[in-house]
């Protein structure tokens, strides 16, 4: 079977040779096990230019060397938010240079950096790291039945307006959880809409939209605990635990005096 591959000089002039002595171009490449088409165009190469050897192509001369390339890679990560356009026009007042931003882009690609999107996270204090270290080892024994009783909830709130993540950062891979990769935010924008919701190893609630202003004490009762929690309560019974956080909302009197219940 023939198959492709790369055919040095010394190759290519025993294959001229050998049609030059009168061979078939078909048997020559089932002698050499090399595709018809490439010894064709070898042939017809040899009588067009007279010569067999590859002929070396200089190609584009680089726009940049590797002490510029260096310093290209260098200006990213100092600042991963800035774009291939800016880099661009720094490298312009730095080396009076100009390069496009595509070759910007091409240079810290070869230095391991990509644009992705960085990170988003609430940032932890020490308190905050020790109570859910402190968590998991108490429930690092848990089967599979025991988690089953676990109804896990949340709200999360949803931007409608701009898409805050547009921006990206240079990052190598593998680094997005490194702390100069991750976009720190503590608060949401005011355009937007609440969502609650709950989920088991065996089921889920229904997706509740908070409407009409946020949620209070007094409509986590109403809304959530009452029509929604309860009836997990009921189905899975006296093991049944109810997992929220620690929200001003879920943590008023009104609303441990309805768990309590």
């Amino acid at each position: 079977m023939s198959f492709r591959h790369h055919i040095d000089d010394f190759m290519r002039g025993r294959i001229i040779r050998k049609i030059e002595e009168g061979r078939k171009i078909t048997d020559v490449a089932r002698v050499f096990d090399i595709a018809h088409s490439v010894v064709s165009r070898l042939w017809k190469s040899f009588k067009t230019t007279g010569m067999y050897s590859r002929r070396h192509r200089g190609g584009r001369v680089r726009s940049t060397t590797p002490a510029e390339d260096r310093y290209i890679v260098l200006s990213a990560k100092r600042n991963r938010r800035t774009t291939a356009q800016q880099v661009a026009n720094q490298f312009l007042a730095a080396s009076g240079k100009q390069i496009s931003r595509k070759t910007v882009a091409k240079r810290l690609r070869g230095g391991g950096l990509y644009a992705r999107r960085p990170v988003v996270c609430v940032p932890l204090t020490r308190q905050h790291r020790t109570s859910r270290l402190q968590w998991c080892r108490e429930h690092h024994n848990w089967t599979e039945q025991d988690w089953a009783c676990v109804l896990f909830s949340d709200e999360s709130r949803f931007n409608l307006s701009s898409d805050c993540r547009r921006q990206l950062i240079w990052r190598e891979s593998g680094t997005a959880y490194r702390p100069e990769n991750i976009q720190e935010k503590d608060r949401y924008p005011t355009c937007s809409i609440m969502v609650w919701a709950g989920i088991m190893i065996n089921g889920r609630t229904r997706l509740h939209l908070v409407a009409n202003g946020t949620m209070t004490g007094q409509r986590y009762i109403d809304e959530v605990l009452l029509p929604h929690v309860r009836l997990f309560r009921g189905a899975v019974g006296d093991k049944f635990v109810f997992m929220d956080d620690n929200a001003t909302c879920h943590r008023t009197l009104a609303v441990q005096d309805c768990l309590d219940s």
